[in-house]
């Protein structure tokens, strides 16, 4: 079963430079497995705990546009032809301060 993974840049120095590999997996555990097996240290990168049971907190993993964790976490299904986005959480800001608006 062939399923098509898009991965972001700050992860592609995993994948050689590329922004789409192909996996396979009846789940996405095994899926990240697999990916593994051809691109080492992904796996470390996207799940944690020394059994990799569950997603960093500040990765989200999305089925066709459907987040996983809706879908069973790293148990949820995968079928041939499935598109898989890994979107690493972004958070930050300018943290500067903020004039108010002049009354005027």
């Amino acid at each position: 079963m062939a399923v098509q993974v898009r991965v972001p840049t700050i992860l592609r120095t995993y994948t050689g430079g590329a922004k789409l590999v192909e996996g396979a997996g009846d789940t996405v555990a095994d899926l990240f497995r697999d990916l593994d097996t051809r691109h080492d240290g992904l796996r470390g990168r996207l799940v944690t705990g020394d059994d990799g049971a569950e997603l960093h907190r500040f990765v989200n993993i999305y089925i066709n546009d459907e987040d996983v964790r809706f879908l069973g976490g790293l148990d949820a299904k995968l079928k041939d032809g499935d598109e898989v986005t890994i979107l690493p959480a972004v958070a930050g800001g300018a943290g500067g301060f903020v004039r108010p608006l002049a009354a005027g």
